[in-house]
């Protein structure tokens, strides 16, 4: 049976160029970047190459980007970070009921901090609203949060507008950007963000390792203690390799992205005519329009065409056709997406739903098996 990988979006299988970059430093150049001697240095230089090269993909400066673990933990940094500078009544933060949970369950716990949240609803194709914004920006607000790109169902929101109305209300802006970095074009100041979050293993990168972009001036504190590593604000000894990794990864992704966009279109296009060609019950999720090009997010209308969602994941699977119902850090739990429901799903609605995410290693040939394996399981699955 030939597998097919279609949960790119959970993660990305590591590309042999950028493991033949991070192999030298696993091994021959291993000093630590904070010594001042050559190995230190040799490594110290590594790194801060690494740095530039994602400052330049997303027309920042060197010294506005900071290595993290990882997205979460880079969400964890703009929110907490940005929550332990507040002073007076300007202590509130605004952010979506459709965020990744690394921005919602930070927020839950800010709130429980005593910080003032407002978690914004979000429209039938998953973004917020410019008016509705607007409304929530009040001279209480510090932090507005809001992603670029909806990691379930690949809606791409209007960042620029939403930073400007945040600037004009005297709050910082941060966006997580890590399922829009390397399939969309990202800079920063265009888009005109304060904060902004980056992952590489979303890109064909190694785990591990993420970056959090802090425009010059934005006031931060760190989360972390221990240590003068990242200018202070991040400490702890540098992953040199995963560093370099990462940065070969964006390079890659950013030289090949209109080409590789164009194709993976292609391949989300075929896949969404045959499935609604063959179901009649069939809801495409997120914005037509203004998406990702490698995401398709489908869900079978309850009302119209009962269905054992649970089921449909673990069929595919069997069928050898990896796929997710949503985000990867909830797919353990058969709950319905709450994105989905922020979008005005019903619960046996969002249950019933697919997320489909190509990448490189997809090709036409998926098409028909996933389609085939897809009508075969909804017709055994169906609610009689």
């Amino acid at each position: 049976m030939r597998k097919i990988y279609l949960d790119h979006t959970a993660t990305t299988p590591l590309d042999p160029r950028v493991l033949d970059a991070m192999v030298p430093y696993f091994g021959g150049i291993f000093g630590n970047a904070s010594s001042i001697h050559a190995f230190g240095r040799e490594a110290k230089q590594a790194l801060e190459q690494a740095r530039g090269v994602i400052a330049d993909l997303i027309g920042a400066e060197p010294g506005e980007i900071f290595f993290t673990s990882g997205g979460t933990e880079a969400d964890n940094f703009a929110i907490a970070g940005v929550a332990a500078t507040s002073h007076g009544d300007r202590r509130g933060v605004v952010s979506s009921r459709a965020e990744h949970h690394a921005v919602l369950d930070t927020c839950e716990h800010s709130a429980l901090q005593g910080i003032p949240v407002a978690l914004l609803p979000v429209n039938a194709s998953g973004s917020v609203d410019t008016e509705v914004l607007r409304g929530a920006l009040g001279s209480g607000v510090q932090l507005v949060s809001l992603m670029h790109a909806n990691n379930e169902v690949g809606t791409i929101s209007p960042i620029a507008a939403y930073a400007d109305l945040t600037h004009a209300a005297g709050a910082i802006f941060h966006t997580d950007a890590v399922q829009s970095a390397g399939k969309i074009p990202l800079n920063v100041r265009d888009l005109g963000v304060d904060l902004m979050t980056l992952s590489a293993h979303k890109m064909y990168g190694p785990k591990g390792i993420g970056a959090l972009y802090i425009r010059r001036g934005t006031a931060i504190e760190p989360l972390l203690h221990g240590g003068g590593q990242e200018r202070g604000r991040r400490p702890g000894t540098e992953n040199v390799a995963l560093a370099i990794g990462f940065a070969e990864a964006f390079r890659i992704a950013t030289g090949e992205m209109e080409q590789e966009s164009k194709r993976l279109e292609g391949l989300r296009d075929v896949l969404e005519a045959q499935l609604r060609a063959a179901f009649s019950a069939l809801i495409v999720n997120g914005d037509p329009h203004a998406r990702l090009p490698h995401i398709l997010n489908i869900s079978f209308d309850a009302a119209r065409q009962p269905m054992e969602g649970d089921m449909l994941i673990v069929n595919m699977d069997l069928r050898g056709i990896a796929v997710t119902s949503g985000s990867a850090c909830t797919s353990g739990s058969m709950q319905p997406s709450h994105v989905l429901l922020a979008m005005g799903r019903d619960p046996s609605t969002a249950k019933a739903t697919i997320r489909f995410s190509f990448g490189k290693s997809n090709s036409e040939e998926d098409i028909g098996q996933v389609a085939d394996a897809l009508k075969e399981i909804v017709s055994r699955s169906m609610i009689r």
